[in-house]
């Protein structure tokens, strides 16, 4: 549950990550996890309104998106049975456990049906993991748990609700593209911000 003031976690890792991208430079991804281990050691920044599941699907709730798409936060909000298909990203992401569990499961695809590469992987709360095109870009998830809600926060490399992504046959490899948009996303995490943005828009 969220505390008061418990946003300001939030947004200094928000500030941290727009600074690490802003100087780029190698192994990017790796001290962005570092950051992420931070983030996910508390339980208690996440607004309520961010880790609502749905009955049916996962959700993915923006809770920041830079103005320039060099990268997005997102909690991913897991109902009991809920997983993704065979999909990939395109671009780097972190991912940290913040309640509950999930299991993953790394594939390659060459030209057939998708290989696992290796039994699925559980990421604890606190635990964090990589994806990317070189460390491995194609994955499913699903909730560990059949009885509870499980929540993770992913950081990546773009805007991930507005880029072109594929989900991969499980028979064939075939892929299928796709753009997943966001379930809800956070207002009122930098007003000042939001304010400038929508004068801009009006502005034209």
């Amino acid at each position: 549950m969220r505390q008061a003031g418990s946003l300001e976690r939030l947004r200094a890792f928000v500030r941290d990550i727009e600074q690490m991208v802003g100087l780029g430079g190698l192994r990017l991804a790796e001290r962005a996890a570092d950051r992420m281990r931070g983030l996910v050691a508390q339980d208690d920044w996440l607004p309520d309104e961010m880790a609502v599941p749905d009955k049916k699907f996962y959700q993915q709730h923006l809770l920041y998106a830079d103005p320039q798409d060099r990268f997005s936060l997102v909690s991913f909000v897991w109902g009991p049975g809920h997983a993704t298909p065979i999909h990939n990203h395109t671009v780097w992401g972190v991912i940290g456990m913040l309640r509950g569990g999930e299991y993953g499961q790394r594939f390659s695809i060459d030209g057939g049906a998708p290989v696992p590469l290796g039994p699925d992987e559980l990421l604890s709360p606190g635990a964090v993991e990589i994806v990317s095109p070189t460390h491995g870009d194609i994955h499913r998830v699903r909730n560990a748990h059949d009885d509870r809600v499980s929540v993770s926060i992913h950081l990546y490399g773009g805007n991930i609700g507005r880029i072109s992504r594929s989900v991969f046959d499980p028979a064939t490899g075939a892929p299928k593209d796709f753009v997943s948009g966001y379930s809800r996303r956070l207002e009122g995490l930098f007003p000042q911000l939001q304010a400038a943005c929508g004068q801009k828009e009006q502005n034209g």
